[in-house]
């Protein structure tokens, strides 16, 4: 049995999958902080479905692009859970378990989620008789380029994600914003996602920013400015 689990953005979901079915899922998209509700939401989910970490034989969560703050939450939260239970785990792309939400729906799935900067995280993924294909890397991409890429592409394209609706600005028949139930971050997508990835040793679970944080940033264009060496003084 799979515990799906994502935190990777204002959304916060987890679910079970038993390898034939969704057997009990959970989703907020509420503005409380993940570090508050991701942990009892998990515990009342198995209470619910009459399970417990023993019945688990793997956990995935969500380890980016996404929230810095979410994403460090998700996969601290599960590498506590994994070394405490001894149980493996899993780390899913956050675009790939958002494309995971459409298996059964034939078209392109664009994932988009909002990177701020006028750019959004993003993969682009092929759903076909029930396959999930990845066409592209994840990636931090400007809207204007994402647009220009996918109006070379045929067929439908549905967009998807909490930046779905940035995106949603593109012209075109093709284009179709997913409906609300299958827009955002799940943990049944997650699920879906991890089910044929390898294990990982909970040591080695790391979340994948693509891109550094605006402290970082800021900090880089302080340095940038003043000529401040980042290596004085141990810095």
């Amino acid at each position: 049995m799979i515990l799906g689990i994502d935190s990777s953005a204002i959304t916060a979901g987890c679910a079970l999958y038993d390898g034939e079915k969704i057997i009990a899922e959970e989703f907020l998209n509420v503005a409380h902080t993940h570090s508050q509700t991701l942990l009892p939401m998990i515990e009342t989910m198995l209470k619910t479905a009459g399970k417990s970490l023993s019945d688990v034989d793997r956990i995935a969560v969500t380890t980016g692009p996404g929230s810095f703050t979410g994403l460090r939450i998700g996969v601290s939260c599960v590498k506590g859970m994994c070394f405490g239970a001894e149980i493996p785990c899993v780390g899913v792309s956050t675009p790939e378990a958002i494309a995971y939400n459409f298996v059964g729906i034939d078209g392109i799935i664009c994932a988009c989620m909002d990177a701020r900067l006028k750019q959004v995280y993003n993969a682009v993924f092929k759903s076909e008789n029930g396959v999930i294909t990845r066409l592209c890397e994840d990636r931090a991409i400007s809207l204007a380029d994402l647009s220009e890429e996918l109006s070379k592409r045929e067929g439908k394209i549905i967009l998807a994600g909490d930046g779905a609706a940035l995106a949603n600005e593109f012209t075109g028949e093709k284009y179709v914003l997913a409906p609300i139930a299958l827009r955002f971050q799940r943990g049944s997508g997650v699920c879906l996602a991890a089910e044929n990835k390898p294990c990982c040793d909970p040591a080695a679970l790391m979340p994948g920013y693509l891109r550094i944080s605006q402290a970082e940033r800021e900090r880089a264009e302080k340095l940038n400015h003043t000529g401040e060496n980042p290596d004085k003084n141990g810095g």
